[in-house]
């Protein structure tokens, strides 16, 4: 089994700057690639970015693409959400969610573990 439990959410204005941090422990060895996703009220979960443990290898939904940075640090098994200009349409709860297969990295079925969720709202 593998636990995630992310942090780093709160309330900031349109154009501010937020970093979430997703702490990953237990198996961890069987995970290749750890991902974010978002659910805003009233919509379905959406994949956000995603990053590899090994190699520089990211993804991002083009909603994000040139505001927020997926990272990593492999010695803390944490992965870090650096969003910044963020939006009132940013404005959802956050999950991290970790699988062992590369393909399929914005499939929410695909992965197998996931986070509480932390809140990340944006005012206007």
């Amino acid at each position: 089994q593998v636990q995630l439990v992310e942090s780093g959410g709160g309330l900031v204005q349109a154009g501010g700057s937020l970093r979430l941090s997703c702490a990953a422990s237990g198996r961890t060895i069987t995970t290749n690639i750890m991902g974010w996703f978002r659910q805003a009220p009233g919509k379905q979960r959406e994949f956000v970015a995603a990053i590899r443990w090994s190699g520089s290898i990211t993804y991002y939904a083009d909603s994000v693409k040139g505001r927020f940075t997926i990272s990593r640090d492999n010695a803390k098994n944490t992965v870090f959400l650096q969003m910044n200009s963020l939006k009132p349409e940013d404005t959802a709860l956050y999950y991290c969610a970790a699988k062992r297969f590369y393909s399929d990295y914005d499939v929410e079925e695909k992965y197998g573990y996931w986070g509480q969720g932390t809140q990340v709202t944006v005012s206007s």
